[in-house]
C-alpha cells in the first residue's frame, strides 16, 4: 500500500499520463479534456501581471501593445494602464482608456476612480473631473475614504472652494494622508491662515502629524512670513524629535528662516543638520546667493566641495540669479564655465533659463541669443528668458516677435510670455489697439485673464493706446484687486490727464483696506501734476510720511516740483528742490528753469541757470535751455556766448521724432 505522503504525487502523475484509464474510470464526469482547456480568468491574470511590470518598468509602449493584443480584459487591467499612463505624463491616454472601459460595459472599481481622478488634478482636467464625480455617486462610491480624498485634491486644485470644504467635512473617516493633503493644497495656494487653521483642527481630532504634515506647515509659514507661528512650530519640532529623523523638515526650517530674513536663525538650523546631507548645502548656499551675501555664499560653496559635496542646480541658478540682479557678467561668466564643467549647461532646463536671462540683464545679448540657440530642445521656460532679455536690453520688435515664434513653433505660452509681450507692445512703436485686442483675446482663451500681471499689463497696455476705458473694463473683472492692480489703474488714469479719477481710486484702494505703496503715491501725484490740482497733490505728498510712513523718494520730490512750477509756486518749488535727498538732479533743476521761463521769473531762473550749467556742463540741452532764458530775458550776447561754448565743446542734440497712427496705420 502507498504512503499517504506519495498520493499527491502520484495522483498528479497520472493524471497527466497516457495511460490514465487504468486509474479514472469511463464513466467519471471528469474528462481528461477539461483539465486541458485554457482557462480565460487565468490568462488575464497572468496578462495583467505582465503589464503590470512593463508599467512599473516604465515600458508603456510594451504594456499597451499587450493590451492591444488580450482577448478579453478585465476591471484590473483598465486600472494598470490608467493609472501607468497618468504616472508618465499622458493624461489624455488615460481618460481615452477609461472612457473605452466605461463603454465596454467594465463596472470602475475603487482604484479606477481614484486613478482617474488624481490625472484629472494632475491635468487640470476640471470639467472631466466634476462629470466622474457624479459618476462616483451614481455608483455609490461617495462614502469611499479614497475616492473621497481624491475629489478633495480635485476640488482644491480648482481653487479653495465652499465645495472641497464640504466634500472633506463629509467624509466618514479622515486619516493622515487626507490631512496632508489639505495641508498641501493650502499651502499651494498661499494660504497660511488655512494651513495653521488645518492643523490646529487635526489636532482636536487626535490625528497625529508626520515629517510630511510639518514640512507642509513649515512651508506655509514661509509663504505668509509668519516669523512668531513658524517659531512655535520649530520648537514643537524639537519636542517631538523631527528635526533629528527627518532631512526635510530641517531643511524646511532653513528655508523658513532665510524666507523670513532672519539669516542667523537660518544658518543655526543649518548647523543641526548633519553634514553629509547635500540638499541643506545647497540651501544655505542658494539662499546667502539669493541675499546677496556673495561671499558667504562662495565660501560656504567652497566648503561644500572639500566636504565632497555635488552642488546642485539649485546653487547655480542663485549665481546666476545674483548676477543678473547686480549685471555682473564677469561673475555670471565664471559660473557659466563651471556649469559648463559640470554638464548643467545642457541637461537642465533652469540652467538654461538663467543663463538666458543672466546675460540678458547683463545687456550682452548675443551671448543670451547664443545660449537660447545651443539649447536642443526649446522649453517654454527659455523662451521666456529670451524674451524677457531682448525686453530689458531694448529689443522691443524682437521681444514682440518671440511671441509669434513660439505660438508658430507649437511650444504655447503662460502668464509669463503674455504679461512680457503686453509689456513689449506697450512701449513698441508698432502697438495698435488690434494688437493689443489679439493678446486679449489669448489670455481669455487660455485662461489667464484672471492672472494678476497679465491683467496689469493690459491695463497699462490700453491706457498707453489711449483707451483707458478698456483698462477699467479689465480693472473691473479682476475679482480680488491688489495694491498693483490699484496702482496699474492709477497710472492710466494719469498718463491720460484724469488725475481726479486716479485720486478717486485711491480712496477706494484705502477704503477696502490695502496700503498704498511708493509707486502708488508717485502715480497720484502725477496724475494730480497733469490736471493742475496742486493742493490735492500737496495733501497726498504730505501724507506719505505723516500717515503711511514712506519716506518720498527722488522721483516723489521731482513730480511735487513740477507740479508746483506749473502753478507759478516757484518759491516753494525751489525750497523743496533743496530739501530733495541727495540733491536735486539735471531734470528737476530744468523743469524748474523751465518754470521761471513761462512765468518770467528771473530772479530765481538766474540762479537755477547757474546752478544747471555746473552740474551739467556737457549736457546739449542744457546749454540751449539756458541759453533761450537769457535769450528771453533780452540779454542776447550771454545768449550766444553759451551757444558758442556748446559748439566748441562738439556738444550735439539728439534728434527726436514722433509717430501717428492713422486707421491703424503708422
Amino acid at each position: 500500500m502507498l504512503s499517504a505522503k506519495l498520493l499527491p504525487r502520484v495522483r498528479t502523475i497520472t493524471t497527466l499520463a497516457p495511460t490514465c484509464t487504468s486509474i479514472v474510470p469511463l464513466s467519471s464526469s471528469l474528462l481528461l479534456d477539461s483539465y486541458c482547456q485554457p482557462n480565460p480568468q487565468l490568462n488575464i491574470y497572468s496578462s495583467n501581471r505582465t503589464i503590470d511590470d512593463f508599467v512599473k518598468s516604465g515600458h508603456l509602449n510594451s504594456a499597451n501593445k499587450l493590451f492591444d493584443e488580450m482577448p478579453a480584459r478585465d476591471v484590473v487591467t483598465y486600472n494598470l494602464l490608467i493609472s501607468g499612463y497618468g504616472k508618465f505624463g499622458h493624461p489624455k491616454q488615460a481618460l481615452y482608456l477609461y472612457d473605452e472601459m466605461v463603454s465596454h460595459g467594465i463596472k470602475e472599481s475603487a482604484s479606477t476612480f481614484s486613478s482617474v481622478l488624481s490625472v484629472c488634478s494632475n491635468a487640470g482636467f476640471y470639467t472631466e473631473g466634476i462629470q466622474i464625480h457624479c459618476r462616483v455617486l451614481s455608483l455609490g462610491f461617495g462614502l469611499n475614504l479614497y475616492i473621497g480624498s481624491a475629489l478633495v485634491d480635485l476640488y482644491m486644485r480648482m481653487g479653495p472652494s465652499v465645495r472641497a470644504l464640504d466634500l472633506f467635512d463629509e467624509l466618514p473617516e479622515r486619516n493622515l494622508a487626507t490631512w496632508n493633503l489639505m495641508l498641501r493644497a493650502f499651502c499651494e495656494l498661499s494660504r497660511p491662515d488655512e494651513v495653521l487653521r488645518m492643523y490646529n483642527k487635526m489636532k482636536a481630532e487626535g490625528v497625529e502629524p508626520n515629517g510630511l504634515s510639518f514640512c507642509y506647515m513649515v512651508r506655509g509659514c514661509s509663504n505668509g512670513m509668519l516669523l512668531d507661528e513658524g517659531k512655535q512650530l520649530h520648537s514643537h519640532v524639537i519636542k517631538l524629535g523631527w528635526v533629528d529623523v527627518n532631512i526635510f523638515v530641517a531643511n524646511a526650517l532653513v528655508d523658513f528662516y532665510s524666507a523670513c530674513g532672519s539669516l542667523i536663525e537660518a544658518k543655526k538650523s543649518f548647523d543641526f543638520i548633519p553634514v553629509d546631507d547635500v540638499i541643506s548645502w545647497n540651501s544655505i548656499v542658494s539662499i546667502y546667493a539669493d541675499y546677496d551675501l556673495i561671499f558667504d555664499a562662495l565660501e560656504l560653496f567652497f566648503r561644500m566641495q572639500l566636504c565632497r559635496k555635488r552642488p546642485s542646480i539649485r546653487s547655480f541658478v542663485e549665481f546666476l540669479n545674483f548676477a543678473s540682479r547686480t549685471g555682473n557678467v564677469y561673475f555670471g561668466k565664471q559660473i557659466h564655465g563651471y556649469v559648463t564643467k559640470l554638464g548643467f549647461d545642457h541637461g537642465s532646463v533652469h540652467v538654461q533659463s538663467a543663463l538666458t536671462d543672466m546675460y540678458g540683464k547683463c545687456n550682452v545679448i548675443e551671448s543670451s541669443v547664443a545660449v537660447f540657440e545651443s539649447v536642443p530642445g526649446r522649453s517654454l521656460e527659455c523662451c521666456n528668458s529670451l524674451m524677457t532679455s531682448l525686453l530689458h536690453s531694448g529689443n522691443i520688435e524682437d521681444a514682440v516677435e518671440m511671441f509669434g515664434f513660439m505660438v508658430d513653433e507649437g511650444i504655447g505660452f503662460d502668464e509669463v510670455t503674455l504679461s512680457t509681450t503686453l509689456k513689449a507692445l506697450s512701449v513698441s512703436a508698432s502697438a495698435n489697439l488690434g494688437s493689443c485686442r489679439l493678446l486679449h483675446c489669448c489670455a481669455i482663451k487660455s485662461g489667464f485673464e484672471s492672472n494678476i500681471a497679465v491683467s496689469c499689463s493690459l491695463m497699462d497696455a490700453y491706457s498707453r493706446c489711449g483707451h483707458i476705458e478698456l483698462s477699467h473694463q479689465v480693472f473691473e473683472k479682476i475679482p480680488s484687486p491688489n495694491v498693483v492692480c490699484f496702482t496699474s489703474i492709477m497710472n492710466g488714469y494719469s498718463r491720460n490727464g484724469m488725475g481726479r479719477e486716479a485720486l478717486g481710486m485711491l480712496g477706494v484702494m484705502i477704503q477696502r483696506g490695502l496700503i498704498p505703496d511708493k509707486v502708488t503715491f508717485l502715480c497720484v501725484l502725477a496724475g494730480c501734476n497733469h490736471s493742475g490740482m496742486v493742493k490735492e497733490g500737496q495733501l497726498v505728498f504730505n501724507s506719505m510720511k505723516s500717515v503711511y510712513g514712506i519716506d518720498a523718494g527722488r522721483q516723489h520730490y521731482s513730480c511735487m516740483i513740477d507740479m508746483l512750477g506749473r502753478a507759478g509756486i516757484l518759491d516753494k518749488a525751489e525750497e523743496l528742490l533743496q530739501q530733495t535727498p541727495g540733491g536735486g538732479d539735471c531734470v528737476m533743476w530744468s523743469s524748474l528753469l523751465r518754470s521761471c521761463r513761462v512765468h518770467g521769473n528771473e530772479i530765481i531762473g538766474r540762479r537755477v541757470a547757474n546752478i544747471l550749467m555746473e552740474l551739467e556742463p556737457v549736457d546739449f540741452a542744457v546749454y540751449s535751455l539756458v541759453s533761450n532764458f537769457y535769450s528771453e530775458r533780452g540779454e542776447f550776447e550771454v545768449s550766444m556766448q553759451i551757444r558758442e561754448t556748446a559748439l566748441a565743446r562738439k556738444l550735439t542734440r539728439d534728434i527726436g521724432h514722433s509717430l501717428i497712427e492713422v486707421n491703424s496705420c503708422h
